[in-house]
């Protein structure tokens, strides 16, 4: 499996969450997500015992913390929004090291940090435990349109593709001693971008042809795997999870 198509994701070391079915670890992470945005955010604790559940999913996966630290700095961007929000907010405000922060802003700001850490951290462990052969396959198993999981693979399939080609453009132009570093090179860089769209683009429609030509009908062919069993542990992170919300409302 290693070499197949966004393989990157997944953590090479099986572990015990590697051999359940995929579909019930999709709608186990989907459940977890939808317990831990439903949590009232005033509750702080309640996200601290959340993340130490999934803290202890990923430890029984066998999944290296650090890989998931890792991962998680494609949020980076969200969080830089989010400090902004108590800069920006409405009244009330109050004073924190001599700043005059929005009080809405600020809860505003840890709602977004500690659900969507959370969420990004469960897809995470869920990519790094599942090929995504078995990703499409689980969501076509739970009846998501033909089409939408049919766009998935492809886009994951011809990602690799994608940036091999854009590795290839940027080793020839460095061979011509052109190294585009500095604000200045913005149109060069744009040329080649368009350059990447078009040579992508046709690349895409010799590979339609040709799988037309071999009798493609819309559906890539189900290749015989062994179903892995069905076990119940993937219902015990979203069980739990949501056992915490639900209390956070009582005691809110």
């Amino acid at each position: 499996m290693s070499g197949a198509h966004g393989s990157g994701l997944l953590v090479a070391e099986r572990g015990p969450l590697h051999d359940i079915a995929a579909h019930c670890k999709v709608v186990g992470a989907i459940a977890f997500i939808v317990a831990v945005i439903s949590t009232p955010r005033e509750q702080w604790w309640a996200f601290v015992l959340q993340a130490t559940i999934l803290l202890g999913v990923a430890a029984y996966a066998r999944l290296p913390l650090g890989a998931i630290a890792r991962r998680l700095t494609i949020e980076l961007p969200f969080i830089a929004f989010a400090l902004f929000m108590p800069l920006l907010g409405k009244e009330p405000k109050i004073d924190v090291f001599g700043l005059s922060l929005s009080q809405p802003g600020l809860w505003a700001a840890w709602s977004i940090v500690a659900k969507g850490t959370l969420g990004v951290a469960t897809t995470i462990v869920l990519a790094s435990t599942t090929p995504v052969p078995q990703l499409v396959a689980a969501l076509e198993r739970l009846y998501v349109p033909r089409t939408l999981t049919a766009i998935m693979a492809f886009m994951i399939r011809y990602g690799d593709v994608i940036s091999g080609e854009m590795q290839r453009m940027r080793i020839a132009r460095e061979s011509r001693g052109d190294r585009a570093r500095w604000l200045w090179h913005a149109r060069a860089m744009a040329s080649s971008a368009g350059a990447l769209f078009v040579r992508s683009y046709e690349r895409g429609e010799r590979v339609y042809l040709a799988m037309e030509s071999r009798g493609y009908t819309g559906s890539m062919p189900s290749l015989p795997h062994d179903e892995p069993p069905v076990r119940w542990f993937a219902c015990m992170l979203p069980a739990a999870t949501a056992g915490v919300a639900i209390f956070a409302w009582m005691v809110r």
